[in-house]
């Protein structure tokens, strides 16, 4: 039976950073038990003889729940034995005692957004840790015996530098790291940043550099790039998201998310108070077609097959293939008619690719 995978939307936290545009609740001390009896009740409602091989508790700020809390969700979700059960964390929301319950609980990876080591950096991005703070949270998760740990890191910041992201994969690597996302500032419609824009943001040519030099600096630290932004220890690759990107079944649940169940594709409003008091309904988004699986499959490094995009109803035209030789004589992609991959320089000019092949 193919993988299938439940993500769990906690859409509350304790301030909202200045880039995010993901939807949650500014405020919060603690999330809810009325929302939680929300989830539950979806879960029951949505429970079939399907049992998850992944379960993923995102946000908003997921390490805002209790311990009690997640092993509610864990038990009504009812993971299968061996499952990848992962929750995002602030590195200054968890103590030893929350994460001895977390793992208690089931947990068995967690996500810090560390972002940065340099504290300026931090306060200026919005962020309530500290570089030593977040050391502290990983060395409390290794203690807690987390068999996981996943540490962000971003990319092309105000003023940035080569030496800032070095300190900051020294602190995940040192703090144990199995799998590191590293990705570019993006100014999104509607943020903080977006109203206010910071000042020393560096130009497009110097951001793909800083992308392309941790690439490099990643791979020389033992962690492989397996996705666009993600990179991993041999053997620590996020199984969740990976249904994501090879187009498996997995169930959103709570507002925003998003689900796709046998090619079918629908989210939920993002409107906590409907979702709470149950008058909020999924809405329809479409079938997953030609058109995703390819999008999805180029962000991995593995690339796509194209017998598998044939199945999916998909092909390339002859202009098409001439263009990916003009692709792969520039570094941007490696084509040998079966299979194609895009180098890491590709991945920084993605967008441009695909509007040739879409």
């Amino acid at each position: 039976m193919d993988s299938f995978g439940i993500y769990l939307h906690i859409p509350y936290c304790r301030s909202k950073c200045r880039y995010c545009d993901f939807y949650s609740s500014p405020g919060a001390r603690g999330v809810p038990q009325p929302y939680v009896d929300a989830l539950l009740r979806e879960l029951k409602l949505k429970k079939n003889t399907r049992r998850p091989d992944t379960l993923y508790f995102g946000g908003g700020t997921p390490g805002l729940l209790s311990p009690a809390q997640v092993a509610q969700l864990v038990e009504a979700a009812a993971p299968l034995p061996g499952a990848e059960i992962t929750l995002e964390a602030n590195p200054d929301g968890v103590t030893a005692e929350t994460l001895r319950g977390f793992r208690a609980a089931g947990v068995t990876r967690l996500s810090f957004g560390v972002q940065s080591a340099d504290d300026a950096q931090l306060r200026r991005l919005g962020r309530t840790h500290t570089a030593a703070r977040a050391a502290e949270a990983l060395r409390l998760a290794r203690d807690a015996g987390f068999p996981e740990l996943c540490g962000d890191i971003m990319l092309a910041l105000p003023h940035y530098t080569n030496a800032e992201f070095d300190a900051t994969l020294a602190l995940l690597r040192q703090g144990g790291c199995t799998h590191i996302s590293a990705y570019l500032l993006k100014i999104e419609p509607g943020t903080a940043f977006a109203r206010f824009p910071p000042d020393g943001l560096p130009d497009a040519d110097a951001a793909a550099d800083f992308y392309l030099y941790a690439v490099r600096q990643l791979e020389a630290a033992g962690y492989r790039q397996y996705e666009i932004s993600n990179f991993a220890r041999p053997g620590h690759e996020g199984r969740h998201n990976l249904l994501y990107w090879n187009c498996r079944d997995y169930l959103g649940i709570g507002p925003a998310a998003h689900s796709c169940m046998a090619g079918l594709r629908s989210y939920w409003p993002d409107d906590v108070h409907s979702f709470i008091d149950g008058s909020a309904t999924e809405q329809e988004e479409g079938v997953c077609d030609a058109e995703d699986f390819l999008l999805m499959q180029l962000r991995l490094t593995r690339g796509l097959d194209l017998q598998e995009y044939a199945r999916w109803g998909g092909h390339f035209t002859a202009p098409q293939q001439a263009f990916l030789r003009q692709c792969e004589a520039a570094g941007y992609a490696r084509f040998d008619g079966g299979r194609l991959q895009l180098t890491p320089a590709g991945m920084v000019v993605q967008n441009a690719i695909l509007e040739n092949l879409l």
